[in-house]
């Protein structure tokens, strides 16, 4: 059984960076796709960028193109997830996830192991 655990949340003002880290165990992690998605309060889970299993494509929302850069390692079962030029509207919990398969990504529905969450705060 694949677990998962993120860290790296916080804190900050709105133009800072954070990078987001999460530690899978217990199984193959380069036998998974990987994802991030969010949840602010009030709303739906909501995909932000995925990773397929040896970190060949990469995938995002479009709101976060160009600040936002998923990537892994392997070697150290890991997924990041570095996040630049933050604003207000990034504040969420952020998850990690995985799956075997890669189809529909975008999907929160679609993973089928979750991290505990990690709060991003974003303030003015």
């Amino acid at each position: 059984q694949l677990q998962l655990v993120e860290s790296g949340g916080g804190l900050v003002q709105a133009g800072a960076s954070l990078r987001l880290s999460c530690a899978a165990s217990g199984s193959t992690f380069s036998n998974y796709h990987m994802g991030w998605c969010r949840q602010a309060p009030g709303n739906e889970r909501e995909f932000v960028a995925a990773i397929t299993r040896n970190g060949g494509c990469t995938y995002y929302v479009d709101y976060v193109k160009g600040r936002f850069t998923i990537s892994r390692d392997n070697a150290e079962n890991t997924v990041y997830l570095q996040m630049n030029s933050l604003k207000p509207e990034d504040t969420a919990v952020y998850y990690c996830a995985a799956n075997r398969r890669l189809s529909a990504y975008d999907l929160p529905q679609n993973y089928n192991y979750w991290g505990q969450g990690t709060q991003v705060t974003v303030s003015l």
